[in-house]
This record gives C-alpha cells, structure tokens and sequence, in this order.
C-alpha cells in the first residue's frame, strides 16, 4: 500500500493526474458533469427551462443505455441554475457551476447577454460551453473562444430565411420592433440586411424595454400604420412570453386588416400552442427543427412528452442533442479534458435527431445543419395537438449559416 500510494504521488508530482494534463487519470473524479443554466421562470422558460434539463437527462439515459460497461464513467449527473435572463447572475452562476458543482460542460443559456458571460467565463476557466439558447453571431464573431461552441441556430440563420422570403413574397417595407438588448439588437441588424439584399427597406424601427414586464407594446404598434410609406410588414423579433404579447396585441389592434402583414423572427412550438395557430396563421418564420418532421423526430418527441406532458421545442431536442455529442466526444477521448475533447469535435460531421448534415466547423465553432422555412397552419388543417406547422422548404446546412466571421480569432 505504501508503495502504491509513493507512485500515485511521484505521478501526481510530474503533472501526470490532473484533468488539464493529459496524463492517466481519465476523468475528473471519476464523473461527468454535465450542467444546464437557463430561464427557468421568465420568459424563456417554456421554449427552454426545465423541460430542457430533462431533454438532457434523456441524452444520458440513452449514453448510459448504448455503451453499458463500455461507457467511460457511470456516473453522469446534471446540475442546473436559474440565470433569470440576467448577464450578471449568469456570471456568477456559471462560475459556480465550473469551481463549486464540478460542471465539464455547460448548456443552453437563452439570452445573447447572458451568454456572451458564459462564453467570458468558459474561456477563463478553459471549461467547455455549447450555447443552445441564444442567437448573438457575437459567439462565433468577437466572442468566440477555443472552449465555447454555438450549436443550435442563429440570428443569421432567422433573417436569412425569414427576412429574405417574407421580403420577397409579402412587401418589402418593414417596420421592425425588437427587444432592446444584445439579441434583439442582433436580429434588427441581421434582418434589416437581409431584408435590403432582398430589395426591401426598413422604414421603421423601435426597441422595445427588455424585460418588458408590464406587456404592453400598444405605442409600437399603433405607431406602424401612421410611418411614411406605410410598411407591409411588421417584423417583430421578440420571444417567448413577450412574442405571446406582441402577436396577441397585434390582433387586437386588427393591423393584418390595415395592411401589415406579420413576420415573426423567432418563433418555437411553444409560442404557437399558447397564441394557437388561429393567431398565427399563414405567419411564415424560420425553423430549426420540428417534431413532426420526420420519423425519427416524432419518436423522439413522443418520448419527451412522455415525460414532460408536452411535445419539445427545437431548444430541447438541440439540448438533448448537444449532451449526446458531449458525451460522445469525452468517450472517443477517454477523457474530460478540455483542450483533448475540443480537438476531437472541431470538423467532425454528424447526424442524429436535431442535426442533419450537421457539422461542427474549426474555424468558429459554428455548428451548422439543415433549417427549415416554415409557414403556421390553418386551424381547420391542424389533426392533432401540437401539429401546428408545415413545413415549406428545408434550407442547406451550407445556405442556412453564414461564412466563418474575420472576427473570430480563435
């Protein structure tokens, strides 16, 4: 016993058995852990939230279920925190996951200023972070890091399907009303170049308080009709709760009757069950995914329903996704450490439930994969709960993202 214990510290001292180091220990204490920081009572909470913890929980429980014995570890445990939309708390949360909770990873974070924290905050601790939640290109331009991967969908990725064909197919002056704040101001910038290289123009734009916590968006919208010319479409970039709001105000306000036509920048399953697709119809948006796309789609979200008693957004089969390959990459390395799982995912091509022709791009961390251009249904064409959408075109992995950004230093 004493000779072992001589050689565990003589290899200890040489730098062989931490997790920074490459050396014979292969996981940090024997474990992954894989930790979830989202909205979870705000107004991503229903897109995202804890449904999105379970999505995560279903990974590890098909992990543990494909490799048995073989797996890496058999102790994999989630620890989740509620950000509350809010960059600071998000700091402070996610360094409490990496030094306290022992976390290897962290996912999801909605909110563009929340997760530009997060990003700060894995590259100083050289812990990896898959960004699910939130569309800044900042996390693949200014702000990318060797530690951070952006993997379900962008602000660039929503204007260039949405902005673009809305454009071309419903009028081509917008007025556009978004949330003021890191997101929202993205998506204005994103759709209105989307929009002129269509041949549109902006006539109108306005950012809205984030968060809007009385609801009220009624001096936006009454302002549309009244702008010189007159727009035929209002582009509303909000999400979640506050989409609820502005879409239901819309309504109220009878604009598709004066003329404006609706685009909504980023919308999820969600949004449609509680406005219903009445509320939305004919309303074309841009998709990441849908569960009822395919086969393998809908198994997995009758599974997730099973669970949850609703079906998933594209942030929670992104969520469930992005643990698998987290997982996947640690048991090819052998190991948790960083810099060796980084390695092992820059350029490597995948398929499975959320990404088709999927790819996870070295220059960036952009994981880029098949969108899809999706129109709201009639509800006298919606057969069963849930099956809100059509969709009208899938848009190239390669067409959906843009170009590695000269801003990205990685």
């Amino acid at each position: 016993m004493a000779a072992a214990s001589a050689a565990v510290l003589l290899v200890a001292g040489c730098g062989g058995g931490g997790p920074q180091s490459g050396g014979d220990q292969k996981l940090t204490g024997d474990k992954i852990v894989l930790g979830v920081l989202n909205d979870q009572s705000g107004a991503y909470s229903e897109l995202s939230g804890k449904n999105s913890v379970k999505a995560v929980e279903l990974a590890i429980a098909d992990f543990k279920a494909k490799y048995g014995d073989k797996a890496v570890t058999k102790d994999i445990t989630v620890e989740t925190a509620d950000h509350q939309n809010k960059p600071d708390v998000a700091n402070s949360k996610a360094a409490e996951m990496y030094d306290r909770k022992g976390a290897d990873i962290i996912l999801d974070v909605p909110t563009s200023s929340a997760a530009l924290k997060v990003a700060d905050v894995a590259k100083e601790k050289k812990k990896l972070y898959f960004n699910i939640g939130a569309a800044t290109t900042e996390l693949t331009g200014k702000s990318c890091n060797k530690y951070t991967f952006h993997y379900a969908y962008d602000t660039y990725m929503l204007a260039n399907g949405t902005g673009k064909t809305t454009t071309e197919q419903v009028g081509k002056n917008w007025y556009i009303l978004y949330p003021n704040y890191a997101f929202g101001q993205d998506m204005e910038k994103s759709f209105s170049a989307a929009i002129a290289q269509a041949g549109g123009q902006v006539v109108g734009k306005d950012g809205a308080p984030f968060p809007n916590t009385t609801g009220d968006y009624s001096s936006f919208l009454l302002k549309a009709p009244t702008l010189n010319p007159k727009p035929q479409v209002l582009g509303t970039m909000q999400a979640g709760a506050e989409l609820v709001n502005v879409v239901k105000q819309y309504n109220e306000f009878k604009l598709r009757d004066k003329g404006i036509g609706l685009a909504v920048g980023l919308m999820f399953i969600t949004d449609i069950h509680s406005l219903t697709p009445a509320a939305l119809a004919g309303t074309t948006y841009t998709d990441a995914w849908y569960w009822n796309f395919d086969q393998q789609n809908r198994e997995f979200a009758d599974r997730f329903q099973k669970e949850t008693g609703t079906r998933p957004s594209f942030a929670h089969a992104a969520n469930y996704s992005a643990a698998m390959q987290y997982l996947e990459a640690v048991q090819a390395a052998g190991t948790d450490d960083a810099d060796t799982v980084v390695k092992g995912l820059e350029g490597k091509e995948v398929n499975d439930v959320f990404l088709r022709n999927g790819k996870i791009r070295a220059e960036d961390h952009r994981v880029i994969h098949d969108a899809y251009l999706a129109q709201v249904k009639p509800q006298a064409e919606v057969t069963e709960p849930w099956d809100y959408v059509k969709i009208l075109k899938t848009i190239p992995a390669a067409e959906a993202f843009r170009a590695p950004s000269a801003d990205c230093k990685m």
